[in-house]
């Protein structure tokens, strides 16, 4: 099984806080954002993983994320090609057929990947997404009926699902990605109009990285959960 995963960021959100390191390997409690889903994704089964990066930082990503289980390969885009020009253009340097795993390389996620792949291969759909509830970034006020407020707590989860950008794809599916922008506005619709399109509920963590709040966020919660290390 292979992967391919999104490290074209830039990190401009992050400003400082990247030290100048591309978003998928800026670092998260001493390690490389990327890393965390390359080891997932070796214990997973995965076996070899396609980085899609910017021109020019092939190597460093290469060299960043060697030794965690399975074999590393940037791809340099020549420009910007968007998501799902993204995962097309690293799609052509595939070693295997069929089935392939794709995700965002700006996130900390326990997606479980086997059981992803299982409800892909059961529900026979060209693409198979994972979407999940995010936490809400606001608390709730308890109100009675004569607008007293009798206390807060906090928001849990929101009541939709999110495409939270993990996938197995068939290569069908890859062929139909544009050679440039983004697939979830262009081809995941048309697969969903035509009732190829499947998802899989995740419940667990899902945490972005696209800014300094959200990097101490992240690096807390692997401090906080020493198996993210192992």
């Amino acid at each position: 099984m292979e992967a391919i995963i999104l490290a074209g960021g830039k990190a401009e959100r992050l400003g400082d806080a990247a030290g100048g390191r591309p978003k998928a390997l800026v670092e998260v409690a001493g390690r490389p954002l990327a890393a965390y889903q390359v080891g997932r994704l070796a214990r997973a089964g995965v076996t070899r993983v396609i980085c899609a990066c910017a021109a020019g930082q092939g190597s460093l990503f290469e060299s960043e994320l060697a030794g965690l289980g399975a074999d590393v390969v940037a791809v340099e885009e020549p420009e910007r090609l968007g998501r799902g020009g993204g995962i097309k253009f690293a799609s052509r340097v595939r070693a295997e057929e069929g089935d392939v795993f794709a995700l965002n390389g700006d996130e900390l996620v326990d997606v479980d990947f086997p059981g992803l792949l299982d409800a892909h291969r059961a529900g026979g759909a060209l693409a198979t997404i994972a979407v999940a509830r995010p936490k809400s970034q606001f608390g709730l006020v308890e109100l009675g009926d004569d607008d007293l407020v009798h206390g807060f707590r906090e928001g849990g989860r929101v009541d939709f699902w999110v495409n939270c950008g993990n996938y197995v794809l068939s290569a069908e599916a890859i062929d139909r990605f544009p050679d440039k922008g983004d697939h979830e506005s262009s081809t995941f619709p048309e697969l969903a109009a035509e009732g190829a399109l499947r998802a899989f509920r995740h419940e667990g963590l899902w945490l972005t990285v696209n800014t300094p709040k959200e990097l101490r966020t992240a690096s807390a919660h692997v401090d906080s959960h020493p198996e993210w290390l192992a």
